[in-house]
């Protein structure tokens, strides 16, 4: 493999924070989704409690009701390693993670713009940008008449009254005040987005890794499934190098790649047909290890087989006849033991 094919080929991780296997660490981070997606059952319900949401805010909560019901169906075959659903998924955990990162985007945007708002002279107007108003409303903002930064308070006599003093308050304009109304880029250098924006970043460097994850393990399941069932890719038993792609596990011939979900498959595979059935160096040696580890999972699960066997030839009666009672000695049986 050339060194530019190794540089932007897609980064495939053997195990979950070098701790965990990709089993393990799919099944957290589904869990992670599952518990994301729960929110949008609360966002629901507020609106019970008359809190007033945008339709944007309102979309978002029904997607995530409609998100929860699909990761529910399909959390339960990570263990069972089905071929169909690990690799549904995995596409499935990319689509979410694009469409999280368009509303992220959307009301990071709208958060902007309301800070720009109350840092400009435009602050006590109507917040823009989608759900602002609703932003604006919990963010804890208030909306002075005068946006100052600090007030001082000066001292005078009062003219005509000698024995008392008038104060006077002067008010000094805030430093951040360099716009006459709310834009973006004016609420991005705002000191208090520096911290949001650095958040924002750090979540979703982990949501990556966690994507990374997901389709590795899909991929590993796409590869113990096509070691076990593929004819035409022998390279995948001999250990020689391939010259093709392996076999498509869900070709319209084959048991995975019949109704609707071998044509929903196939689509899924077409995506990235490179990744999911492309050979790798190392690939052998990685689906040896996951293979020994799954088949050492299951003898621990299982019974000791000769324990069974006998309970079963037990019941059936077709198990070795009972020992014979041991023999008595009686009055016309002698037992020589003088060698006579």
């Amino acid at each position: 493999m050339g060194l530019t094919t190794r540089l932007f080929r897609i980064p495939r991780p053997q195990t979950f924070l070098y701790l965990m296997s990709l089993r393990t660490g799919t099944e957290l981070i589904t869990l992670s989704l599952l518990l994301n997606k729960v929110s949008g059952i609360y966002g629901l319900l507020a609106i019970l409690t008359g809190l007033h949401l945008s339709p944007l805010q309102l979309s978002m909560y029904i997607y995530s009701l409609v998100a929860l019901v699909i990761t529910v169906l399909l959390a339960s075959h990570i263990r069972t390693q089905s071929p169909f659903h690990c690799l549904a998924l995995a596409c499935f955990y990319i689509l979410d993670s694009f469409i999280n990162a368009a509303y992220t985007a959307a009301f990071a945007i709208t958060w902007f713009l309301v800070i720009s708002q109350h840092h400009s002279d435009a602050s006590g107007d109507e917040a823009p940008g989608p759900g602002g108003s609703t932003i604006d409303e919990t963010s804890g903002f208030t909306s002075p008449q005068y946006n100052v930064s600090h007030v001082d308070v000066v001292v005078a006599p009062d003219p005509g009254v000698s024995p008392g003093d008038e104060a006077v308050t002067v008010g000094q304009p805030g430093f951040s005040t360099t716009a006459s109304g709310p834009s973006l880029g004016h609420g991005v250098l705002q000191p208090e987005s520096i911290s949001s924006i650095i958040t924002i970043c750090a979540l979703w460097a982990i949501r990556i890794y966690f994507v990374l994850v997901v389709m590795s393990y899909a991929r590993l399941v796409l590869r113990q499934h096509l070691a076990a069932t593929s004819r035409a890719n022998t390279a995948l038993h001999t250990g020689s190098k391939p010259t093709t792609m392996a076999e498509n596990p869900f070709s319209p011939h084959l048991a995975e790649g019949r109704g609707w979900k071998g044509k929903l498959a196939r689509i899924m595979v077409a995506l990235g047909k490179s990744y999911w059935l492309g050979s790798e160096e190392g690939d052998e040696a990685w689906l040896n290890n996951a293979q020994s580890y799954r088949r050492r999972e299951e003898a621990l699960s299982s019974p000791v087989p000769g324990v069974v066997e006998r309970e079963r030839r037990r019941r059936s009666g077709t198990g070795p006849p009972p020992p014979m009672p041991p023999l008595q000695a009686g009055p016309f049986l002698r037992v020589a033991t003088d060698g006579r």
